[in-house]
């Protein structure tokens, strides 16, 4: 993989309607979380980190959007977790968040949550809003105090750094990252009610994902009028076939957190299910998130290829989701991938572990385009052909059951080296 942002390009076109007509449902188009109407952002560096790359950063929206979030299901959730949570119950808006990286104020008790509330309130000051409009997020090591003094530091420093501009968004996704390789972005337009939405997101994550909800950190913004118990519903659901079928090394993050922010700037009708132009946005909205979670995957820590695994023909939706997470999160599937070798009866293992109930007797797999099972009989392959594919950056394995009517896609990367060595010296 190259060491470039991970991104969408201008000139690719999205969404077309599955109904056979080719209407595009949404246009990708080449933008950052400040695109949509109504936000601005920053970063800057504060001294959290021991380099001078970015550290703290912030979404703003010039009028208190509507708001959801959904949380990591890790039962030793961090303290920003619960400040967000405060935030968002008192009136479903918000009005900014607030992100370190390098300190993930996870497991430091109640001085820990003091600190986080001191961050939401200290940036809801500055900028003039209610502390309960204000999210905080952070990333980073476990079981340190946040250092206060280069936090407060950076948050009376942000307001003056805020831009709607491109650099403004480009300074938020550096100041998010921790081990990450490269900042993962996209943005959309859609149509709604005649007037055109655009919905952007951020996102960074690399080591500690097997999201059982979202990714470690996750922004999404819109400027789309929609109301928060729709656009929590709408995430919840987006989220089950995105960030939660993603896994680098099967470990979910105390600090996972994915934040969607509408200004509702654009002036559309509100969104609902029953909206004409209702399947167009929740496409885009799915299509953005997707982006950000394949990304992730991508940037697993010392990755060298995205897996993807398809399962399609199982009792439901829900077994061939397990399935496929149980193949992609194989630590001898992954590492196989790495080492180009084409060892399918890794991947049917996985199978028969996931949990799901299976016909042994049915099952088909193919490599990439080339079969390698078929009704649960080995099938000669062409070696050569095969260690070819492995070595491409992108490897898909597809797994039919012929049991149903279940599919899902799950996507993860390989297992390297190099993850080894990054997370032997974590702290250090």
């Amino acid at each position: 993989m190259t060491n470039k942002a991970i991104s969408e390009s201008a000139t690719v076109a999205g969404g077309a309607d599955q109904s056979g007509s080719g209407q595009q449902l949404f246009a990708v188009v080449d933008g950052s979380i400040t695109s949509p109407a109504g936000f601005r952002a920053a970063g800057l560096h504060c001294g959290l980190k021991k380099t001078s790359r970015n550290d703290i950063g912030a979404i703003v929206c010039d009028v208190p959007a509507t708001a959801a979030a959904v949380y990591t299901l890790n039962a030793f959730q961090a303290a920003p977790l619960y400040v967000t949570r405060a935030s968002l119950a008192a009136e479903g808006k918000l009005s900014a968040v607030i992100v370190n990286s390098g300190n993930a104020n996870a497991c430091t008790g109640a001085q820990g949550e003091a600190d986080a509330y001191r961050m939401r309130d200290a940036f809801a000051e500055q900028l003039g809003v209610a502390a309960h409009q204000v999210a905080v997020a952070s990333t980073g090591v476990i079981g340190e105090p946040l250092k206060m003094n280069c936090v407060e530091r950076g948050i009376a420093a942000l307001p003056a750094e805020l831009s709607s501009a491109r650099d403004g968004a480009e300074q938020f996704c550096q100041a998010i990252l921790t081990t990450d390789l490269v900042k993962k972005e996209v943005c959309v337009t859609v149509q709604v009610d005649g007037q055109l939405v655009t919905i952007a997101g951020a996102a960074k994550g690399s080591g500690m994902i097997h999201p059982n909800m979202a990714t470690m950190l996750g922004f999404v913004t819109t400027d789309a009028v929609v109301a928060s118990d729709v656009l929590h519903s709408l995430l919840k659901q987006t989220t089950d076939a995105t960030y939660n079928m993603i896994t680098v090394d099967g470990d979910t993050s105390t600090n996972d957190m994915l934040i969607v922010m509408a200004s509702g700037v654009a002036g559309n009708q509100p969104l609902h299910e029953q909206h004409p132009d209702w399947a167009s946005f929740a496409a885009a909205f799915r299509y953005v998130n997707e982006v950000l979670a394949k990304a992730i995957a991508r940037d697993g820590e010392g990755a060298t290829k995205l897996i993807e695994v398809r399962v399609n023909g199982a009792v439901h939706d829900q077994a061939a989701r397990a399935i496929a997470k149980s193949v992609v999160g194989s630590s001898l599937v992954k590492s196989a991938v790495f080492g180009a070798d084409a060892n399918w009866g890794r991947v049917i293992a996985a199978v028969g572990y996931s949990g799901e109930a299976v016909n042994t007797d049915t099952v088909d797999i193919l490599l990439g385009p080339i079969p390698v099972l078929t009704q649960s009989t080995p099938v000669v392959f062409d070696e050569d052909e095969a260690l070819v594919y492995l070595k491409e950056d992108t490897i898909v394995f597809t797994i039919d059951l012929h049991m149903g009517q279940g599919s899902a896609t799950a996507w993860g990367c390989d297992l390297t080296y190099d993850y080894v060595r990054i997370n032997a010296a974590y702290r250090t």
